[in-house]
């Protein structure tokens, strides 16, 4: 099981969509780098990881347990 699971993020602001669709998976103990052009929305789907943003949809687990649920 992977200690990071993040499945078909979705963030919009406005009628712009920063995020649609992300999913990846982080292995413990891996090195792992989120890399795109300016404007992609690598920022959005990291404040999502890290709880700053709620996804629009979308879920985010650590070590199996649900993440986008809680506060901040």
């Amino acid at each position: 099981m992977p200690l990071l699971e993040v499945r078909d993020l979705h963030r919009s602001f406005g009628g712009i969509r920063a995020v649609n669709g992300a999913s990846f998976d982080v292995e413990a103990g891996s090195i792992t780098a989120l890399i795109g052009p300016n404007g992609a929305g690598k920022t959005t789907a990291f404040n999502m990881v890290n709880g700053v943003l709620r996804p629009d949809s979308g879920s985010i687990r650590l070590e199996g347990d649900e993440l986008t649920t809680l506060p901040p």
